[in-house]
């Protein structure tokens, strides 16, 4: 079976993900923990890809992940990496109907699935448990808590024939419950319990003068410029509040939390990942399992609420070998918990920076996606050959299941909408449109 890394950008796998090459081949059961960020995912998908027969018609591996980005994003990995493999993604937000009828066109070797939506398909018998021998549960710590166990254990007492269990996590977990199955568990750390947070993100104080903090946000924010900023608050009426304000104020904002529909969801985080917004205003449902690159600084609007959560949002800026910040805003009764460690002194912010400047990117929404036969290519091809763009005018493609994304140079967007209104991709009427 043939696969290319560097089509995730990657040249050299890291040593943890050396080792879980040699280590998936050995051990049947294993739990791998490492920091968020340091390439887990691709860690257990090379052996596991490994593991499985491509020229067979059967369901041999089942992915377990906390949430439908992640789920969607562990395909994309794959089917970059590998073109021999069939993965298919299940999750909650659309109709199972739907993924049934895709279950059995496209006999999946992989499906990656969020523990609801795996366990209504197994009830109703569209697929076959039986044949299933791997076992992955990503997050782990994030699947077994109390909101999922109930639909853990009815899921894993269908895999009567799983041999192999991967458990992964960012987190140390003190037991693994005796539902997860077997209790000879080999168990690589690359957790360092010394120092939570990478040495290559920068710690600072922010002190705002009010208790309402959202004037020092802007300031702060309107001083980053363009950089990539992800911003962290603590319940759902917090970042939609944030959001409304940065808005009104000028500052180009999505946001991201649990109680939003699925496609804003996904529209807001693909158009944070491919640069058309540079401020991404979030809860803690954004700290861990998403692959999110190139985020410059963490700004926890709100002070989190254990040092668990700390560690994870941390995780999302400094990923790799890049470096990053984090900044924690402080009100007037606030005080520095006793797990931050602050990297430099209290960050002075200048009394008068310019908003910053909108994105290089804008992102188009294109109607059809993969249940459609579009591929990234086809995107590619349609926006050269029909909207005249070369290619460096385009920047990421995502296709997904209904739809797809692509960042275009935002100052040729209105343009090119005029020249592909009414045409038709590979053949295909469809919607382009701004996915403002």
């Amino acid at each position: 079976m043939k696969f290319d890394i560097t089509r995730l950008g990657i040249e050299f796998l890291n040593p943890m993900q050396q080792e879980m090459l040699q280590e998936v081949r050995r051990e049947r059961q294993l739990v791998l923990l490492s920091p968020t960020g340091s390439g887990k995912t691709l860690a257990y998908l090379l052996p596991l890809l490994q593991l499985l027969d491509s020229k067979s018609d059967t369901l041999q591996a089942l992915v377990l992940v906390p949430s439908r980005e992640l789920a969607i994003q562990t395909v994309d990995v794959v089917k970059r990496i590998c073109q021999e493999v069939r993965v298919i993604a299940c999750y909650g937000g659309r109709p199972a109907m739907d993924e049934h009828r895709q279950i059995k066109g496209v006999n999946p070797h992989m499906i990656v699935a969020t523990p609801g939506r795996i366990l209504d398909h197994i009830r109703k018998q569209n697929i076959t448990p039986a044949t299933i021998v791997n076992l992955v549960i990503d997050e782990f710590d994030k699947c077994l808590e109390l909101g999922f166990q109930e639909d853990m254990k009815a899921i894993i007492s269908e895999l009567a024939s799983v041999e192999r269990r991967i458990l992964l996590s960012a987190t140390d977990c003190p037991s693994i419950p005796d539902f997860v199955g077997s209790s000879d568990y080999c168990r690589l750390s690359y957790l360092d319990v010394e120092e939570p947070c990478s040495d290559r993100i920068v710690i600072r104080s922010v002190l705002s003068p009010d208790k309402d903090k959202l004037p020092t946000l802007k300031s702060l924010l309107c001083m980053l410029g363009a950089q990539k900023s992800l911003v962290f608050a603590n319940h759902r009426q917090s970042v939609e509040r944030i959001g409304s304000y940065l808005s009104a104020e000028g500052i180009m904002a999505d946001v991201f939390h649990g109680g939003m529909e699925q496609r804003d969801r996904e529209r807001a985080l693909y158009r944070f990942i491919n640069g058309s917004c540079n401020v991404f205003v979030c809860t803690d449902l954004a700290s861990r399992g998403l692959d999110i690159p190139d985020v410059d600084n963490i700004i926890h609007y709100h002070l989190p609420i254990d040092e668990e959560s700390y560690i994870h949002r941390n995780g999302r800026t400094a990923r790799w070998e890049n470096v990053g910040n984090a900044y924690l805003l402080l009100g007037p009764e606030e005080t520095m918990p006793l797990y931050v460690q602050l990297t430099d002194d209290e960050f002075k912010l200048p009394k008068n920076s310019p908003l910053p400047s909108l994105p290089l990117w804008a992102t188009i929404y294109v109607g059809k996606g993969k249940k459609d036969k579009i591929s990234r290519g086809d995107v590619l091809g349609f926006l050269t050959k029909v909207g005249g763009l070369d290619g460096k005018q385009i920047g990421r493609i995502d296709v997904l299941p209904n739809w797809s994304y692509v960042a275009v140079q935002r100052k040729l967007v209105k343009s090119l909408l005029a020249r592909i209104k009414g045409q038709k991709i590979k053949g295909i009427k469809t919607i382009f449109a701004l996915a403002d």
